[in-house]
């Protein structure tokens, strides 16, 4: 029967009809012709053909375009994307001082304020001073005590040589009166064996000698006691200049605590985390206030282990800010840190057990930012950023 099958067809029918017609005959199927297209059908017909024209068009002019953006920025990774290895875990940082005072009393003076920009060697604040005055008054009087009594011994230390002198000379007069005597004592002991002279007179003579030799004795330990008076003397001046230099070290004492009662800026910074107020009583050691130099700070970067393997110190750096969206600063790989952040933990993982898991370790990274970038003194400590290095072959400063 499907061999039989005559398919007749109006005439004018469209090609598409007769094709459809077709097909089915051959499935075996019995299929009526389809009616004649009307001619306003067929019209807008061609005009649909019309309209997608333009718009594959505009799919080719696109496709043309998301080509050429990929190819643009494909060339771009290659040549340089590929070589920066960046992190969002950075801040900004930079070496505070704090401010604490170096002896215990009550603030005379505030002389800043918070937020403040302040010299190196300018004056904070002041510790009523009073007490350290008196202290320093009291400490020159020791001073001049003790030069005092040096002076004293000094001088006792010259009488005495000059008693020295003086038994000395009475000695050498002790002996010539000894000579003397001898001398004497031959001459009338000759003139009594002769008859010349009385017993008496050579008796006289021979006592005069035992009285010369007594006065040496006597002027020989006098002389030997002078002469040991003068090392104790010097001993008492020894002591004298110990205790003159203890009183001059008490004296330099005060002096420096009169001076630290003028709280000064060690270095050029910013007047941050200000706590002291005037009648406050502070102790020493006891922070009152935080210098941060805004001028010198720096970024400290936490990159994973595997990004630094082609990092080396000089590398340029392009950082970007988060208060600053937009803003590029520029700097450069100043130092890689000696071990990994964990390594200088309070309490550093202990890996020898048996619940090990491997996690990928981050290393500090510090970057050291350029002059003219820090000129605006924009960043602050404590910032976030991300900061992009440049490890293309000879990308060094």
């Amino acid at each position: 029967m499907a061999n039989n099958l005559h398919i007749v067809t109006s005439e004018g029918a469209s090609s598409e009809a007769q094709e459809t017609v077709e097909a089915k005959a051959k499935e075996g199927v019995t299929a009526e012709p389809r009616p004649e297209a009307p001619q306003g059908q067929a019209g807008g017909n061609a005009a649909a053909k019309r309209s997608k024209t333009p718009r594959r068009l505009m799919y080719g002019v696109g496709a043309i375009v998301i080509i050429a953006a990929a190819g643009y920025y494909g060339h771009d990774y290659w040549q340089n994307g590929r070589f920066e290895v960046s992190t969002d875990d950075a801040y900004v940082q930079a070496d505070n001082s704090s401010i604490a005072p170096k002896i215990s009393g009550y603030l005379a003076e505030v002389l800043v304020k918070d937020n403040e920009t302040v010299k190196a060697g300018q004056p904070l604040a002041r510790i009523d001073d009073r007490d350290f005055r008196a202290a320093l008054d009291q400490a020159k009087a020791d001073v001049a005590a003790a030069q005092a009594t040096i002076l004293a011994e000094q001088a006792s230390l010259d009488i005495q040589q000059s008693t020295i002198a003086a038994a000395r000379a009475t000695l050498d007069v002790d002996k010539a009166n000894e000579t003397f005597a001898e001398q004497n004592n031959k001459r009338y002991a000759s003139l009594a064996s002769n008859g010349y002279a009385a017993v008496q007179t050579a008796q006289q003579a021979a006592s005069q000698i035992a009285a010369a030799q007594a006065s040496i004795v006597r002027d020989t330990a006098t002389l030997e006691g002078a002469v040991k008076q003068v090392a104790l003397l010097k001993a008492q001046i020894g002591q004298a200049t110990a205790a003159l230099q203890k009183s001059q070290a008490v004296q330099h004492q005060a002096e420096l605590n009169l001076s630290y009662a003028t709280i000064m800026a060690p270095v050029d910074g910013t007047v941050g985390n200000r706590t002291l107020r005037i009648g406050q009583y502070v102790q020493a050691g006891t922070q009152l206030m935080s210098l941060v130099p805004t001028d010198q700070a720096y970024v400290v970067a936490n990159y994973k282990e595997t990004q630094l393997t082609n990092v080396h110190a000089g590398q340029p750096v392009d950082i970007e800010v988060d208060m600053f969206p937009g803003k590029v600063f520029h700097g450069h790989v100043d130092s890689l840190a000696p071990a990994s952040g964990q390594e200088f933990a309070l309490l550093p993982p202990d890996n020898a057990t048996g619940n090990f898991t491997k996690v990928v370790q981050r290393i500090p990274v510090r970057i050291a930012l350029d002059p003219q970038t820090m000129n605006g003194g924009e960043l602050r400590p404590g910032m976030s950023v991300e900061p992009s290095i440049n490890t293309k072959a000879g990308a060094a400063l």
